[in-house]
């Protein structure tokens, strides 16, 4: 017998080698992943690409796929497991048969798991760090998230409420002429400290804030229960962080569409025959990588002292989905004109709808562009999606009176489509004067319908 990294091998046969399968790097802000399900089991042959194991992160659901052909040797963590990037997850005999096995049946859901597969209890990293600056043991803290997982709400609801001082004794009496009032304490102002300041407890949601306390859900008849799925909390908490972060500010500008809206009547019917759809999102897309190339400090990020203006100007693109809405991104939007973010943003929306879309479809967005859909309202101001500084909101498009100059030189009205754009903006790194140059470009850029299509 030979050896070859730990695998015998018969004289004459060519010695196997053990892979190591790791968690890999499924997206920027990601840490760690869940295992929610195992495609395969010990000894099971296994060819390159096959999906090995489904792993679900704060960002999707992914698939990790086999790197070479061959033999399951172990499989190193269990479903539910939540384990960092970079953690073995199992190990493949490559060129080694195995046995082939049907598929498994699906099952409905994992099992719950509490601790992760280094032992860890289950923590969100912001639960994590909660912790630390609050002094809170995770092993006594019940977990409300999926699984179990510990969130830090959890974590700010375990922080034992400060306990008064006792009231100073009293002093002793002092003969005066004439009896006088006792002087009234100062009113206590209630201070808002930085987030993570000592003795800040920040809002819990469902709990209350400070003094002020929620009153209780009493049931009713005929009220519908309805938990958080996993994607619902996490963009929840994603928004309650955004808001509590980011200063935001909003402008609006009023945009008269009528040559764009003119441009896309006399091209759709062609990109219809070609299998796409040209709508006005696809425009608005255009004029705003446009402008953001020539106003760069809307495609930017905060670090903690310093901000960073970035290269690539990838814009998120909100699209409805089965399990939610998802914000997949355009790549280099200022590089592919009209057609390439049609054809883009079509692709994007029917991977999302069909729930093929990938962890790396989600990644990486420098700015972010959502539209009300068909039965929208005048106007809103949108919630940034971090770690950007600025996301643009369309409106409702309306037919409506509107004064433009007339052949002659003279104010006329005229009845055209018209629609109100909201840019909420990180006031953080954003001034004013920047944000509403950036958003009157793009305004322009629409108004003139000056677009190759």
């Amino acid at each position: 017998m030979n050896t070859h990294d730990g695998v015998y091998t018969s004289p004459g046969e060519l010695p196997a080698m053990l892979i190591d399968v790791t968690l890999p790097q499924l997206g920027e802000s990601v840490t760690e992943g869940t295992i929610t399900k195992w495609l395969v089991r010990e000894g099971d042959s296994v060819v390159k690409d096959q999906p090995l194991v489904n792993v679900a992160t704060d960002k999707a659901d992914s698939e990790i796929p086999c790197p070479v052909a061959g033999r399951v040797s172990a499989l190193l963590v269990q479903e539910g497991d939540v384990v960092p990037v970079r953690s073995v997850l199992c190990q493949i005999d490559e060129g080694v048969a195995g046995i082939t096995r049907p598929p498994e049946p699906p099952r409905a859901e994992p099992p719950p798991a509490v601790r992760s597969a280094t032992g860890a209890v289950l923590a969100s990293p912001t639960a994590r760090k909660a912790a630390l600056e609050h002094d809170i043991d995770l092993t006594a803290v019940h977990g409300s998230g999926d699984r179990g997982r510990i969130t830090r709400d959890d974590v700010l609801r375990a922080k034992p409420l400060p306990q008064e001082a006792p009231p100073p004794p009293p002093a002793p009496p002092v003969p005066v002429a004439a009896p006088r009032p006792a002087p009234q304490p100062p009113r206590q102002v209630a201070q808002v400290a930085p987030q993570g300041a000592p003795g800040f407890v920040p809002p819990i949601p469902g709990v209350g804030y400070g003094a002020f306390k929620l009153p209780p859900y009493r049931p009713n008849e005929g009220d519908r229960l309805i938990p958080f799925t996993r994607r619902r909390r996490i963009t929840a908490d994603h928004m309650s962080y955004s808001k509590a972060t980011s200063p935001h500010v909003v402008t609006v500008a009023e945009v008269d569409l009528h040559k764009t809206s003119k441009l896309r009547d006399l091209h759709k019917d062609r990109y219809k025959k070609e299998g796409s759809s040209l709508t006005m999102l696809a425009f608005v897309v255009a004029a705003t990588a446009r402008a953001l190339r020539e106003h760069p400090d809307l495609n930017a990020r905060v670090l903690d002292d310093a901000y960073v203006v970035l290269r690539d100007i990838n814009l998120g693109v909100a699209v409805d989905s089965p399990e939610g809405l998802v914000v997949p991104v355009v790549r280099r939007a200022d590089e592919l004109g009209v057609r390439g973010i049609v054809r883009s943003i079509d692709d994007l929306a029917k991977r999302a709808r069909s729930g093929k879309i990938t962890i790396d479809d989600l990644s990486g967005a420098t700015f972010s562009v959502t539209n009300p859909g068909l039965k929208g309202n005048l106007f809103g101001g949108a919630i940034i999606s971090q770690p950007n500084v600025g996301i643009l909101r369309m409106g409702e498009m309306q037919k409506r009176v509107v004064v433009i100059e007339g052949p002659s030189g003279e104010d006329v009205m005229a009845i055209h489509p018209v629609m109100l754009m909201a840019l909420s903006y990180d006031h953080r790194i954003v001034d004013g004067v920047a944000a509403n140059s950036f958003l009157w470009r793009v305004t322009e850029i629409l108004e003139k319908g000056e677009f190759e299509v």
